[in-house]
């Protein structure tokens, strides 16, 4: 009890409550531009914490480590262009629910899903830190191929009976992932002579590319052929509808903890199994999923906020970042002269519970700043597409840029954004390949740790976590594979019935 009061004495400080209202608006305002994501907001403004205390420092990255993590839902939702990683998911159902004039409702149902979601995910944070960290960190290189497979097989259900083209945007994603020096041995794979492209391809580049330019081509393509949508819908939630995405919004927060928390994995993934569980086990017409479902939105907001809140476990009680952002953060502890790890919750107890609670607070506050602004946003649809498109585009090369000021990222844009221009013609999903991207190099460098560990023999896969996940993985691959072979009867049935009328 000690620790709380002294964590919330800390928090009770003018100059901390400022900090955390201003690192939320930051954190929105950086969320919200197209390719600038949480890591790079906080390593922009890391610099500025130095001459402070370290729980108001702490505080303003944390304000900018929520605040844009719910943002990116915003350019997600109205422009098909993820503001952060994280939000990729919501492309899913955002976009399709704009593009029926139900912009307003989508910005509504992520503000709410990303408030429920990161406090749900702090809530666990605080009861249960040390035990799911404990958890993650025996975590060894069989548990995570095994994990990253059932990663993978997600890509058969975003295939939206299109399960080939699924597989082979992976495929593509897997390969791009290649890209770079071998994680193991260090050798060089692909990189053709080019020194740029001995550290990979940049992430966010890759990103904005694929599904901002991209869209950005294929709409400045198309439109002198589309009607515009104009309406923006209702804002105002329904208790009614609260009602219909409370059991999604809870169930994947919960989810998106878990999986937040095992260091690494991030909001990204956390987004995408929650969004493909969410649709595996809803009730009523799944084939809305896709094409404008809330529920699909509300799962991965929820998933993804609270992953990014479950990705502090390993960073405060561990020292282990669980994403780039909370690498980012140990580094701005590490300047203050503060170690993360257990001996950090003895030693500076009033920064750590102090820190809980202001990341309460700070949902809070995003909660009154999302209302508060959300009507201003959703105006950015009444944009002319003649304008609207070309600016996408701008913001794409000038988010690319940011990351590292590197102009070879404006170039790895460009070119994503010509593949997923044609990946889009050709009714190919983008989704597969991102997972591909994110997942592929996790599957194997642990695979190849895993049978060095063993020395040659696959005994490893039959350990007993190991051993569920793949068969979770074979399990969702198949049940993936029938409901294409039953989609593909009932429309040949159909087909049938119609010609015989």
């Amino acid at each position: 009890m000690s620790n709380w009061l002294a964590g919330m004495e800390a928090v009770l400080d003018p100059s901390v409550l400022i900090l955390t209202v201003l690192g939320i608006l930051l954190g929105v305002v950086v969320g919200a531009m197209p390719g600038l994501s949480a890591t790079v907001g906080i390593a922009v403004f890391l610099p500025f914490t130095f001459t402070l205390d370290p729980l108001p420092g702490l505080v303003l990255l944390l304000g900018i480590y929520n605040g844009a993590c719910y943002a990116g839902s915003i350019p997600a939702i109205l422009l098909r262009t993820p503001g952060t990683p994280a939000s990729a998911a919501t492309v899913l159902d955002g976009y399709p629910m704009t593009r029926k004039g139900q912009a307003g409702y989508a910005l509504s149902v992520s503000l709410v899903a990303s408030v429920v979601g990161g406090i749900l995910a702090t809530v666990m944070l605080i009861v249960s830190a040390p035990a799911v960290a404990e958890v993650a960190l025996q975590f060894g290189p069989a548990e995570y191929f095994a994990l990253a497979v059932l990663a993978l097989t997600i890509i058969a259900s975003l295939g939206e009976g299109a399960l080939a083209k699924g597989v082979i945007s992976a495929a593509i994603g897997v390969l791009i992932a290649m890209v770079g020096l071998d994680g193991i041995s260090g050798a060089q794979r692909f990189t053709f002579g080019n020194t740029e492209l001995s550290g990979g391809i940049e992430l966010i580049a890759l990103l904005v590319g694929l599904f901002g330019a991209a869209e950005a081509l294929f709409q400045i393509e198309h439109m002198h052929k589309e009607n515009r949508v104009s309406t923006m819908g209702s804002f105002r939630l329904k208790l009614a509808q609260l009602r219909y995405m409370g059991p999604t919004t809870i169930g994947s927060g919960v989810l998106g903890f878990f999986i937040g928390a095992l260091p690494g994995v991030g909001g990204d993934i956390g987004g995408y199994v929650a969004y493909n569980e969410t649709r595996r086990f809803a009730r009523g017409d799944k084939k809305q999923f896709g094409q404008g479902d809330p529920r699909g939105v509300a799962a991965a907001e929820s998933a993804n906020n609270s992953a990014q809140v479950g990705g502090l476990v390993p960073t405060l009680t561990l020292g282990i970042p669980g994403n780039t952002a909370a690498a980012v953060l140990i580094g701005a502890l590490l300047v203050q002269g503060l170690r993360p790890g257990p001996q950090l919750f003895e030693s500076n107890p009033d920064l750590v519970y102090g820190s809980f609670i202001a990341i309460l607070v700070g949902f809070v506050v995003l909660l009154v700043v999302g209302a508060v602004g959300i009507r201003a946003w959703a105006q950015v649809i009444r944009i002319p597409p003649a304008l609207l498109w070309p600016i996408v585009l701008i913001l794409s090369i000038v988010g690319a840029y940011a990351v590292r000021t590197n102009p070879f990222d404006v170039l790895v844009m460009l070119v994503a954004g010509v593949l997923g221009y044609f990946m889009m013609k050709g009714g190919f999903p983008i989704a597969p390949l991102l997972i591909g991207v994110i997942v592929g190099p996790l599957a194997e460098d642990n695979f190849r740790l895993a049978m060095i560990q063993y020395g040659g023999s696959y005994s490893w896969m039959l350990q007993p976590l190991p051993f569920v996940l793949l068969a979770l993985g074979a399990a969702s691959l198949f049940f993936s594979l029938w409901r294409a072979k039953k989609g593909r009867k009932e429309l040949s049935e159909e087909v049938e019935n119609t010609n015989q009328k």
